[in-house]
């Protein structure tokens, strides 16, 4: 297998516990600079993709294991030692959009408002993973057919899915940490606080692997952001009783069929209750009106509280 001995100080990437990923060779960063380190970014880029291109259709027409690098090198235009300023070895090559996508995962967390649901941003996250698939199917499609027939590449696919979820992991074990408020549903030091960040980012991770695999195994067509929303649907109602999709909310639930707006009603969630409390069971009819509902059971709720 071609590999490079020693990676390049621009390839150099953070332990699994670093803050955020370090930015590939590719990626333009945030700050952007000038027109001059734009134009060199986006030559950097193309050059990463051309490589890239350049290893699937080599990998497709004679086999992967019969592939070198001076190969592909060669199939781009460029020598030898340029393919390594850019790739490590050449199973990467198949990978080339996953460092800048996590860096824009990254600031995305980063950049969240402390009132949306941290499930809410999470889902936000992985969905910019599942764009950057769709924004080329038959690249994608070409190169999950390709994973399926050689180990050693899917060895580094499961090594790149691991670093999304690192990522979502601790993204949510910190908002335990922050102080501000939390959504309904976060009982913050809570002992199951570490256990409930690590399984909803497992979750919404798998949940992304199968909906994007049926898609690529469908050839790469259908509507799958929309199949993606369905699966975060499930993740919501099975992890998170309290998480309604897209809403904003400290400490409060949006009614059902409310916008989120000022004025909208808001109802506090069951989860967030303490567990010494008493239950309360109530019978209405099913004519009856919504609002006379709620009207009786706050009363009895007020009646409990006061007795």
């Amino acid at each position: 297998m071609d590999r490079v001995q020693s990676a390049s100080p621009q390839h150099t990437t953070g332990s699994p516990g670093a803050g955020r990923p370090a930015p590939s060779t590719g990626g333009t960063g945030p700050e952007g600079g000038g027109p001059g380190s734009r134009r060199a970014a986006a030559q950097r880029q193309q050059m990463r993709q051309d490589l890239a291109t350049a290893a699937m259709e080599l990998f497709a027409s004679q086999g992967y294991e019969e592939t070198t690098v001076d190969q592909i090198a060669a199939a781009a235009g460029v020598a030898r030692r340029t393919f390594f300023r850019y790739f490590r070895s050449k199973e990467e090559a198949i990978f080339p959009d996953h460092d800048d996508t996590l860096v824009r995962v990254a600031d995305l967390l980063a950049s969240a408002e402390p009132e949306e649901h941290p499930l809410d941003v999470v889902c936000r996250g992985i969905k910019e993973v599942l764009r950057m698939y769709a924004s080329t199917p038959g690249v994608s499609v070409a190169r999950y057919q390709l994973i399926r027939q050689v180990p050693a590449l899917r060895e580094r696919e499961i090594a790149v899915v691991a670093r999304y979820e690192r990522l979502f992991t601790r993204y949510l074990l910190g908002r335990f940490d922050t102080g501000e408020p939390i959504p309904s549903g976060w009982q913050r030091g809570g002992e199951d606080d570490s256990m409930l960040a690590e399984v909803s980012a497992a979750a919404v991770v798998a949940a992304h692997n199968h909906v994007l695999r049926r898609w690529l195994r469908a050839g790469g067509r259908g509507d799958v952001e929309a199949q993606l929303d369905h699966s975060f649907e499930v993740i919501r109602r099975t992890f998170w009783a309290s998480s309604e999709p897209g809403a904003r909310r400290r400490g409060s639930l949006v009614a059902p069929g409310a916008s989120g707006a000022p004025g909208d009603v808001l109802v506090e969630s069951a989860l967030s209750a303490s567990p010494g409390g008493e239950v309360l069971i109530t019978v209405a009819r099913t004519d009856a009106p919504l609002d006379v509902v709620v009207d009786s059971i706050r009363a009895a709720l007020t009646g409990a509280r006061e007795s």
